[in-house]
């Protein structure tokens, strides 16, 4: 049972196989500046074919961020050219990254804004590093894009 960001009809977050699926409740709602930052992120990944892209909520277990964003591209070209607009587009609504790392090199990318982490991967690295896995414990969604 996935569920559907509040005003975003298009990109549904269905939970993973590797997760126990928890929809939302109203105790743990999205801070709408967190939930725009998300959004605005899914939108822009979906634009441009990014590849398997998860969720993580990391809500209940790190005070570090709220959540990994993690998918793939299918070339260093592509890792490099869906960090260059994921980072425009926030750029564009106000947001500006507090860390930023790996763009240029396009293997893996890490753009940091705080309440919302992408991780961007070569599709080998992201096997090698396994962040899902890692993270096992955190709610995973899936994002079906409409496409």
């Amino acid at each position: 049972m996935g569920y559907i960001l509040p005003g975003r009809g298009s990109v549904t977050l269905a939970p993973s196989a590797s997760a126990i699926p928890t929809p939302p409740r109203a105790s743990s709602r999205i801070d709408p500046d967190t939930q725009h930052e998300l959004e605005t992120v899914l939108e822009v990944l979906d634009a441009h074919r990014a590849i398997d892209v998860v969720v993580l909520d990391l809500r209940k277990l790190s005070d570090a961020t709220d959540f990994f964003v993690i998918a793939s591209g299918s070339s260093d070209t592509h890792v490099r050219a869906l960090a260059e607009h994921v980072i425009e587009e926030l750029r564009r609504r106000g947001r500006r990254a507090h860390h930023l790392e790996g763009v240029p090199a396009g293997r893996w990318a890490l753009l940091d804004y705080v309440d919302v982490v992408v991780h961007l991967f070569h599709p080998t690295l992201r096997s090698y590093y396994q962040l899902e896995r890692l993270w096992a414990d955190a709610p995973g969604y899936s994002v079906e894009a409409g496409r």
